[in-house]
């Protein structure tokens, strides 16, 4: 199925922004799925995803402000899940639907549940990818150790090695998973180098909040939606036990584990990508 890039304007106090996305499938299939990726990454990571559900849905990946080919927010201070939501929901507007599936990885898997928390939500079902109501604070100084550095490379060979390291938790992926991802993950500099495609000053308000265990199970215990969990065996950010209750209340999701996979499965191996599908298909 073909790939088109688009874009849209997103609102924030300080002005507009643009907020691209890419869309695969046909613009008139009966179900719409939006993907949403994690903290530092964008829209392309979706790619052997999407390829993978046009056949049945249309597929929305946005890049969230300040990454990839979006715009960034000349008030980086706002960069924060109401912006980020209220970006989404405008998406799901530009759509044109009433309702969606929704993918969301680490922060993207946040925003579905800030979304699928609300009364009278868009979101049909949602698959929440290695991120949970508790968060720990060790996964996040590990994040906070990395996030809104603005390292320079020789050459897309070096943004390669860079991700290896960073992404580890991604887990066993095939060499051509990562090339994929240096050559989106990266910006060509006017000197000739290579930077990473986010704006450093998402880092200003992740960093600004106390380091401290996160807790959301309020807003867990509001969604009515069925939902998915999928989880890194090694993860750092979604602890065992966290996965474990939230098959237990709340919306009572149900659980898939990766082995040899940490924060976060990519969703790029056939394994992790089924697993996606056969939920999202089951209606």
């Amino acid at each position: 199925m073909p790939m088109s890039e688009r874009s849209f304007l997103g609102l924030s106090a300080a002005g507009f922004h643009r907020v691209a996305y890419t869309q695969w499938g046909r613009e008139d299939a009966a179900r719409t799925v939006v993907c949403v990726h994690g903290l530092t990454r964008n829209g392309r990571d979706f790619d052997a995803l999407a390829l993978d559900l046009a056949d049945r849905y249309r597929v929305a990946c946005p890049d969230v402000v300040g990454r990839g080919k979006s715009g960034r927010l000349a008030n980086p201070t706002l960069y924060g899940y109401p912006q980020y939501c209220a970006d989404m929901a405008a998406l799901i507007a530009r759509l044109g639907v009433e309702s969606v599936d929704w993918v969301g990885t680490s922060m993207g898997g946040l925003i579905g549940m800030l979304l699928a928390a609300q009364p009278d939500s868009p979101i049909r079902r949602l698959v929440i990818n290695d991120i949970g109501p508790f968060i720990p604070k060790a996964g996040l100084q590990r994040i906070a150790d990395y996030v809104g550095k603005d390292p320079v490379f020789e050459d897309l060979a070096a943004v390669e090695s860079y991700l290896r390291f960073v992404l580890m938790g991604f887990g066993r992926l095939p060499d051509e998973a990562w090339r994929h991802m240096a050559e989106h993950s990266a910006r060509l500099r006017p000197d000739g180098c290579y930077g990473l495609a986010y704006d450093p000053a998402i880092a200003e308000a992740f960093k600004a909040q106390p380091m401290e265990d996160v807790d959301l199970w309020a807003v867990w215990d509001r969604i009515r939606c069925p939902v998915l969990v999928l989880r890194g065996a090694t993860s750092d950010i979604l602890p065992a036990e966290t996965a474990e209750e939230m098959t237990r209340r709340g919306p009572k999701a149900r659980l898939v584990e990766f082995a040899h996979t940490g924060h976060a499965p990519a969703l790029m191996t056939g394994d992790q990508i089924a697993a996606v599908r056969d939920f999202l298909l089951e209606d």
